[in-house]
């Protein structure tokens, strides 16, 4: 297994370290260029393309983030990297380019999205799996799909895998899952086959059962997102390693 003792060192940018107002939307490379120069982690989100590439981006959908509008996994990776981003001289970005402008500057907390499927895509999986093999830099890879991790720890085992969760109560989010999935999510009873190196936990639902026992019985650090508030921050100082931080900067805070 990789080293993962960067990951609490540093804070870490939420999506890397946006502001809008400045022309830096989340995920952005303008966004993962300002977290590298003030010296912070990175949290990033990959999704789907049509074609099966990892397409640096957090939602399903095209339409907060673009002019556009539709799912983004309806389009390839070229023409999901010809569309610009809103207020923005950034396009959309491939894992492959997030990789070449870090290059090693930076650690990289990387976040499979995933829409939960009985058969997640092990071929999508297995290429960043690759990717990140080949990257020397500092990394690490998460998802709340606790399939997604561990079709990685069968195709990269050695690149630290995260138990990334939250008290899985809100329906919005969670009503597609069933009343024991959404408790096995909670108490992440899928650890002992994910193998996870660190847990990544909501900082609104610290402290939680899971994050304290995996801390306490195999010493998992934990990461908690996302820190936006006084109230958040105090919160982390209690129960949590490190922040994953969003609209403030921590060295000046």
């Amino acid at each position: 297994m990789r080293d993962i003792s960067w990951l609490t060192k540093r804070p870490i940018a939420h999506r890397g370290y946006h502001d809008a107002s400045a022309g830096r939307l989340e995920n952005s490379p303008s966004a993962v260029e300002a977290a590298v120069a003030k010296g912070f982690a990175i949290e990033v989100d990959l999704q789907q393309s049509a074609d099966g590439k990892a397409i640096v981006f957090h939602d399903d959908r095209l339409d907060r983030l673009t002019f556009e509008t539709g799912d983004i996994r309806a389009r390839t990776a070229d023409e999901l990297c010809r569309l610009s981003m809103r207020g923005s001289d950034d396009k959309l970005w491939l894992l492959e380019d997030l990789l070449a402008l870090v290059d090693g500057k930076a650690g990289l907390c990387i976040e499979l999205k995933s829409r939960f499927s009985r058969q997640p895509s092990t071929e999508w999986v297995a290429g960043i799996a690759a990717q990140l093999q080949a990257y020397q830099g500092p990394l690490a890879v998460k998802s709340f799909d606790p399939d997604m991790m561990s079709l990685m720890r069968a195709a990269a085992p050695e690149i630290p895998r995260g138990a990334l969760g939250d008290g899985a109560r809100d329906m919005k989010e969670w009503g597609r899952a069933s009343r024991i999935d959404r408790f096995a999510l909670r108490h992440m009873l899928y650890a002992a086959r994910t193998r996870p190196s660190f847990v990544s936990y909501w900082v609104k639902d610290l402290p939680a059962i899971a994050p304290s026992l995996l801390k306490r019985v195999f010493g998992l650090p934990i990461i908690t997102w996302t820190v936006r508030t006084a109230e958040d921050r105090e919160r982390a100082a209690h129960f949590a390693d490190q922040i994953v931080f969003e609209g403030f900067d921590p060295d000046a805070a």
